[in-house]
Formats: C-alpha cells, structure tokens, sequence
C-alpha cells in the first residue's frame, strides 16, 4: 500500500513538473512571435561570415562603422578557440580558411597584429603551414585583394555560362547554392577588379612563402586522383586558352551571366536569399559599374546583421519560413487555446509565401510540373525546397485536424503536386533540385569543399515521406511512398542509423527517417526499427541526453562520435524513439527528464553547440531557434503518449 502510494506520489510529481516545463517554453515561445504572426530566430554560423562582411565594406571603400566593427570584432575574438583560430563550429578543431578570414577582418578593424589574441591566431596558422592551405573561395578572395595570384584560383572562365544543357560542366547540374556563388565570381574572376582597400592592409604575414608565387590548389581529401588530375589537365589547358577567346564571347557570357543574377536578385532579400552569393552579386555590379542593382544587391545584406549591445555578427541568411514551421508543429503539439491561436496566426502568415507563380531552376529537369513550395527564407522564389514545404504542409495538416477546416486545402494540395513531381529518380528527394547526382564535378579543382551538387539525402527523403503518409497516402496505395520507404531501407547503415545532411547528424538523420517510417506503416518490431531503435540507446549519454559532435561527416567515419548533450540532439532521439513506440522505455523517461532539468529560468534552453549542417566537413550552422521549439516538441508529445496511455505517433514528425 505504502509502496503504491509512494509511485502514485512520484507519478504525479512527474506530470506536475512536465506540465511546469510545458507551460514555461510555451510561455516563452508565444512571446518570441512577431506582430504579423511568424517567427524567426538568430542563425549563427562560423567567423567566415562576419569577418567577410567586413572585408566586403573595405573592399567597396565604405565608410567605416566603427562602432559596428567594434562589435563585430568583439564577436570574433569571443569564438577564439583554445587552439588560437577559430573552428566551424563551437569546440571544434582548427580550421584554416576560417581563421585566415578571422585574422583578416579583425586587422581590417584596427586589431594590431602585435595583441595578443592576434600572435596566437597568426602562430597557430603558420605552425600549420601558412594560409597557403586555405580553401578555393579564400584564395579567390585573397586574389581580389591583390594579396595571391589569381593564378592560385582554378580556372573557371565565364564561357561557363554558355555552355549546352548536354555537356558534362552546366549550370543546371550543379546545386541551387553553387549556381548562385558561382555565376557573379565568374564575372569577377573574367574581370579580376582590385579591392579599393583604402587602409591598405595586409596579410602577408600569414604565409610562410611569398603569396605572390603561391600557385593551383592541391587535391582535397574527398577528391579522387584520376579525376583530380584531368581536371587539372584541363585547368592547365584553359589558363592560356582563355586569352585567346574572343572578346566578343566574353562579353555575350558576361552578359548572360548578369541576365541570370539579375533575374534572381530578389529584392531586399538578395540573390539565393544567402550571404556568399548577395556578396558576390554585390561585388559584379560594382565592376560593371551598375550602380542601381549594387545599391539592391548591397542593401540585401545588412538585413543579415544581428546586432547585440556589445557583439554583432552577419548570419549567412535567415530562416523565418522554417523557424516559424517547426514553432506551430510544436504549439499544436502542445495544445491549448493560447498556443493554437498562435500556432495558427503562424500559419496564415505561411500561406502566401508560398511560390505558385515563379517557376525556378528545379523545372530543369521537371518543366511540366507546377510551382507549389516554399522557400527556406522570406523570399526566395527561384529556390523553394522540399524540406520545408513538407514541413509546412504537416503544420498545415495538423491545423486541419484540429478544427480549421479547408483554409488551408489549396495550399496543401498545390505543395503534394510539386512535391511528388520533385521525387527523384532512385525514391529519393534533394533538397532543391531532382537528379542533381553529378558526383563527378566535386572532383575539380574549384570544388575543394565537396558540396557542388545536391543529391537525394535521407533525412529531406524522410521528411517528403512524413508528409505524404500524414495526408494517408501508404506504400501499397503510393508509387512515390513506396519508392521513398524503398530509398530509406536502403540507405540505413548497418549500424542502424540514417545520414543527416541538413541537421548533426546521425541522430538527426535516424530521428527524421524513424518518423516516416512509422508514419508509412512500417511495424515497430520489424529488423530496420530495431537496429535503429538499439543504436540511438547505445549511445544515449550517462546524463540521459543525447550529442553528436561535428567531426561525425569526416569522411573515415567508423562509428558514433559522442559529444556533450544537446537540447535539440536529446529532443530528436526522444521523438524519433517514440515514433516506434517506445514511449515507456526508460531511456526515453532519463532523457526527458534530462530536457526538464536543463531548461533555464527563460523557459528555453541553452545550447551553444552547433547541430545543423550547411555543408558536411565545410559549414556547420546553429539555429538559436533550435533549443526553444524542439525541447518543447518533445516534452509536449511525451505527455500527450504518457496520459493517453497510447505508443502510437499519428503524425508524420
């Protein structure tokens, strides 16, 4: 009896402090909406971006901010690592390029090279062989500024541009992010102008050779030799070549070059909507002396900035659409009257932003389907992606079931017909584009970063699924699911995890495909969910939470790299657990009670580790929006299992 009392007692505390947490995040995320209805948060990702804001306004000749560079200054050296550079994501390893840019934005800002922070940066680089090491756009910027050869740079003439549909090199087979960079380097490359720089500074100091005899970039890791060496083959033959085009195709690849910037600008929200290609936009107009479009394509940038009272840094673009997706998923979850009203204010905002009227690059290869997604960011209308739209459509779906009736009906059915025309051909979706497999081309030269196309990925393929299962569509009634769940099945590693390409990583990846998986239909007990469901347990961490660390995309990867636990990696492997009906396994219970130990006084979370990915091995990112909606996700729908005493997920995430 005793005994029965006392569990009675303890089960009750347990909802009692649930609720407690529940009702604080909600509390808190309802007054991070803004008056029109949508959220957005900060994201963050390495000193790359700042410190290229910087040198992007001395390269113009702008006047100089100082109290804006005094800011951003104190946020690089903030990020310093122990190691004296900096990292691509908080307590990793040093990275050259990253700390090149570090060092180069912080002397641009007055820095001295003789502060101390300053020696430690310019030691660990040249302890490690000098910036001769960095990556191709380092180089590139480098060469801008007269500081390397542009002969340091692969070759890529503008010609580029012209070239057929048919050949091996075309726009169209290259991903959505590389097609917007890339286009406005090739006019500036072609054009080669010369940073006005009108403080003059240098960086020679770094290099342990002349920079000026610094010659082709070598090899990368990801890089294949045979492959490497043609197309330094080629690279060898373009370089005299070049001189020899004429001077009239130059121009008409110029001009299609603008054409095609021009035509995706975008407004205040700039070219691709993300800061490599805004800057390189910006810097095209310049040269050719278009004052109008520079003036948009320079305006574009500054709504990037997020300036603190002592710091400021220069996000890489922003995320409203996903951010304010992924809050109405967790209100509904959450429930209530305050939290659906909100949740639904979020999704009226969504609806028009949704692209029915552009048709972007992905019709390349779909011409006949009709546009209907949604974009990563406040507009972007050339490049939707799937992963947000399917995410959008759930909210929507869930909105629906939940007493709004057919408001959002059209928009749900015109984002099914785009997404189900986007499926690639081996089951898979991509992120922006179909088919987008030219392994081949991360081989060049200029593709030292390994992310040159975009390929089918697990975790967008999950997502895609989630969405269509959600709306009822099953693998016996659905060519497309049926070709999805076939992708995923076989993409599981033997470990039983899943890639994450877009989120860190593994758990990420297993969470998103345990999710479609169930919503498809697949049993609980069967060996896939199994594996699965025993990998995330094995590496669950003594406090109960869940952490994966950045080095896990290396490219020898054996294994689980463990890291400290996360708030939004310990959300995912509770979800992604629950989804196969786990709700009452212990590990389950240790890692929710980890989350409702480690919510702070605001009602959020604290995590300073980056859990998202731009680029795997490259650019990592750290979404501050993370570790408010996703912990409340979890919690919420752990209450909802555990007191309606089912196991069973009715929705797609």
């Amino acid at each position: 009896m005793t005994l029965a009392l006392t569990q009675k007692a303890q089960t009750s505390l347990r909802r009692s402090e649930l609720q407690k947490s529940n009702t604080a995040a909600t509390q808190a995320l309802l007054q991070c909406q803004q008056r029109d209805g949508h959220w957005v948060f900060e994201l963050e990702a390495d000193a790359t971006i700042p410190a290229e804001y910087v040198l992007l306004r001395h390269f113009r000749g702008e006047p100089i901010d100082k109290e804006l560079e005094r800011k951003i200054a104190s946020y690089l050296r903030r990020i310093q690592g122990p190691h004296g550079g900096w990292a691509l994501f908080h307590e990793g390893a040093f990275d050259m390029s990253a700390s090149v840019k570090a060092y180069f934005g912080l002397k641009m800002t007055g820095e001295s090279p003789d502060a101390p922070h300053m020696r430690r940066a310019r030691e660990a680089i040249l302890s490690r062989g000098g910036a001769v090491h960095s990556n191709v756009f380092t180089r590139a910027l480098l060469s801008l500024y007269g500081i390397l050869d542009w002969r340091s740079v692969p070759e890529m003439p503008v010609e580029i541009v012209l070239l057929p549909s048919w050949f091996p090199f075309h726009l169209s087979k290259v991903s959505y992010w590389a097609r917007t960079v890339l286009v406005p380097l090739l006019v500036l490359q072609a054009l080669r102008p010369r940073a006005k720089n009108p403080l003059g500074v240098r960086i020679d100091e770094l290099f342990v050779e002349p920079p000026a005899t610094i010659g082709p970039v070598p090899k990368a890791p990801h890089q294949r030799w045979s492959w490497f060496l043609f197309f330094r083959g080629i690279d060898a033959v373009l370089r005299p070549a070049v001189k020899l085009f004429p001077k009239s195709l130059r121009q008409r690849a110029i001009n299609k070059a603008v054409e095609f910037v021009t035509e995706r600008l975008n407004g205040q929200d700039g070219l691709g909507a993300i800061f490599p290609a805004m800057a390189n936009a910006t810097l095209m107009y310049d040269v050719l002396g278009d004052k109008a479009n520079a003036a948009t394509a320079r305006d574009s940038i500054d709504g990037l900035l997020v300036i603190h009272d002592h710091e400021a840094y220069c996000q890489p673009c922003v995320s409203p659409v996903w951010d304010t997706a992924l809050t109405c998923h967790a209100l509904l979850e959450m429930g209530g009257d305050d939290a659906r009203a909100s949740a639904l204010r979020g999704l009226d905002w969504l609806v028009p932003k949704q692209v029915l009227d552009v048709v972007g690059d992905w019709a390349a290869r779909r011409p006949h389907v009709r546009p209907g997604g949604w974009a990563f960011q406040y507009a972007n209308p050339h490049y939707p992606d799937l992963d947000d739209t399917a995410v959008v459509v759930m909210a929507m779906d869930r909105a629906r079931r939940s007493g709004a009736g057919d408001h959002y009906d059209q928009a749900i059915a015109r984002a099914v017909e785009w997404v189900r025309g986007l499926q690639s051909t081996n089951g898979g979706w991509a992120a922006f584009d179909v088919d987008n497999v030219y392994d081949y081309l991360n081989n060049i030269p200029f593709a030292d970063h390994g992310a040159l196309i975009d390929p089918p990925t697990e975790d967008v393929t999950a997502r895609c699924l989630s969405m269509f299962a959600q709306l009822g569509e099953t693998p016996g009634t659905s060519e497309s699911v049926a070709r999805g769940v076939q992708y995923l099945l076989r993409t599981q590693l033997p470990e039983g995890s899943w890639y994450g390409r877009w989120g860190l990583n593994y758990i990420y990846g297993t969470w998103s495909s345990l999710c479609a998986l169930n919503a498809c239909g697949i049993d609980h007990g069967s060996p896939e969910i199994r594996k699965a469901v025993n990998w995330l347990l094995s590496i669950q961490n003594p406090d109960g939470g869940w952490g994966e660390d950045g080095t896990s995309y290396r490219l020898d990867y054996r294994g689980h790299d463990p890291a400290t636990s996360t708030s939004s990696q310990t959300a995912w492997a509770v979800l992604g657990l629950m989804a196969c009906g786990e709700v009452r396994n212990s590990a389950v219970a240790r890692g929710v009670q980890y989350l409702a130990q480690t919510q702070t006084d605001s009602g959020f979370w604290d995590e300073e580790r980056f859990t998202a990915t731009g680029f795997p091995r490259v650019f990592y990112l750290r979404y501050h929006g993370y570790r408010k909606f996703f912990p409340l996700w979890a919690l919420a729908r752990y209450r909802n299992l555990t007191e309606s005493n089912s196991a069973n997920v009715p929705f797609g995430m």
